[in-house]
């Protein structure tokens, strides 16, 4: 075990306990983050690295404990107080405001004033400054660009240019690569090592673990809110770090089991929208489909039009062999559609309902007697899906929302299991999921696939989308860039193909 304190340290916890009534969650954590070190904070969801983080970050009180930076002792009642003792925190789930422009996004409460007006705003100091933080970020937006109109990853990296604008000596990043390419988390990865060259320390919490080799110094695991153990990250395996994470002997993390191949369940020929052009493919029962690209390559906007979602401008859709006009999500879903949507939070399930609620929304035709609800039949419903996909807490009256990352995309995948979807569509299922809950999503897809199901996966983890797929599309621009059958999967291939290229992979067509 690596030695939980570190020369100098600038941030360290001692002792730190925290309740919600009866239930303790964070068991007397101690923790040190040396000066210029990037310390990863790994567990599974649930495991109180959220909570961790929250009373860090002055979001919530402590019950116990003590926090120093720089050997002094520190009180936060609210985030305002950790920002200006000099804490900056960039959460997985963004938190900018869409219709304001990067720079105010940038300088959100903290907007440059002009000099003898201080009741001015100096909009030219606000541009120029805004412009280069995002200079040093080697990212090429315009500081005047509404945020509304940026891509996912181009609002993440937005998130980090405020966090860089506060001049934070310690900053906490929350899986802060989930929606970035390679290349704009080498990017970051980057801009890290010359953080820490400056004396910045980080937090860097990531189920990826890969990453945490590569640019952690140290990993701290939680385990049910309490520290396991902290290792040095360079020198402990994926497996090992794994195993400490879930306090068990992981099985294979991509369960592939060989199905074999059914009828044609789904064709697409020569579709076209706004953002894709001439698209054409087709997916069987009993076949795992993987989707892979950069971000902008049209994956998305593919599976949506599939999904009525985007409106399609010319091609046709068959399902089963016959000719559908897929117009609306309804559509769809009447032809055994499923969508788990990449937003899970925004798109796949109402957080403010129940988990009973949002596991029958698309099928409550199944639930319903003359136009009412037969709660009982909902109830039991729910009840069998949760037990069948092992969601916990297991209260079907639980509110989704407050379920875990992994789990509330269980409810989601469950809501489409009670639909009966035939094909089922799922965008990036495993982004923000630990890696406990990983293997049990792949698990369950895999399952599917065995009884017949159609799976359409898009993915950003090269590892996942080659250890779950039969066959591969990779998107280039709206268009589809090349097919890969699962003997000539490279991670080469999928990003010359992605990259516009062609790859000199046997077996690889076009």
């Amino acid at each position: 075990m690596v030695g939980s304190s570190t020369p100098q340290p600038l941030l360290r916890m001692e002792g730190i306990t925290k309740s919600y009534g009866s239930v303790q969650v964070v068991h007397g954590v101690d923790l040190s983050v040396g000066r210029g070190e990037v310390l990863g904070l790994l567990g599974e969801n649930g495991a109180g690295k959220s909570t961790l983080l929250n009373i860090l970050n002055g979001v919530i009180e402590r019950d116990g404990g003590s926090i120093f930076i720089d050997g002094a002792p520190v009180e936060f009642t609210g985030p305002k107080q950790a920002q200006e003792a000099g804490l900056a925190f960039i959460h997985q789930e963004l938190s900018v405001l869409p219709y304001l422009s990067v720079a105010e996004n940038v300088f959100l409460n903290r907007m440059p004033r002009r000099k003898g007006a201080p009741w001015l705003v100096d909009w030219a100091a606000c541009y120029r400054q805004a412009g280069e933080i995002l200079e040093r970020l080697a990212v090429k937006i315009d500081p005047r660009t509404l945020v509304g109109r940026l891509g996912t990853a181009e609002q993440e990296l937005v998130e980090i240019a405020k966090s860089l604008s506060m001049n934070a000596r310690i900053i906490t990043m929350d899986e802060p690569t989930a929606s970035l390419t390679e290349s704009e988390i080498e990017r970051l990865f980057t801009l890290m090592r010359s953080l820490k060259a400056d004396g910045v320390s980080v937090l860097y919490v990531s189920h990826r673990l890969d990453e945490v080799a590569e640019i952690c110094d140290r990993a701290t695991i939680l385990r049910d809110g309490k520290i396991v153990n902290t290792v040095d990250a360079k020198t402990t395996d994926s497996h090992a770090l794994a195993t400490m994470m879930v306090g068990r002997e992981l099985s294979e993390l991509f369960p592939k089991t060989e199905h074999e191949r059914g009828r044609e369940t789904l064709r697409v020929s020569k579709l076209s929208t706004v953002k894709l052009d001439d698209v054409s493919f087709a997916a069987h029962a009993g076949e795992v489909l993987g989707i892979a690209g950069l971000v902008g390559s049209g994956r998305t906007e593919l599976v949506r039009a599939v999904f009525g979602a985007d409106p399609i401008t010319s091609g046709e859709v068959f399902v089963n062999g016959e000719a559908v006009t897929l117009d609306s999500p309804g559509s769809a879903i009447r032809h055994g559609i499923g969508l788990v949507p990449e937003d899970r939070k925004l798109q796949g399930a109402v957080l403010s309902m129940t988990n009973a609620h949002n596991i029958t929304l698309a099928g409550l035709s199944k639930v319903s007697r003359w136009g009412q609800l037969d709660r009982g039949g909902e109830k039991q419903a729910a009840k069998r899906l949760i037990q069948d996909l092992q969601i916990t807490p297991s209260r079907i009256e639980q509110e989704t929302g407050r379920l875990s990352g992994g789990n509330q995309q269980k409810v989601v995948l469950a809501k489409w299991l009670f639909a009966g979807s035939d094909i089922l569509i799922v965008d990036e299922p495993t982004r923000g999921v630990d890696v406990g809950a990983r293997a049990a999503i792949h698990g369950l897809l895999n399952d599917l696939a065995g009884q017949g199901a159609t799976i359409i996966m898009i993915s950003s983890d090269l590892p996942e989308v080659m250890g779950m797929s039969d066959r591969i599309l990779v998107m280039h621009e709206g268009r589809i860039a090349g097919e890969l059958a699962r003997k000539d999967f490279s991670e080469e291939a999928i990003v010359m193909y992605a990259s516009g290229l062609e790859p000199t992979t046997e077996g690889a067509k076009a």
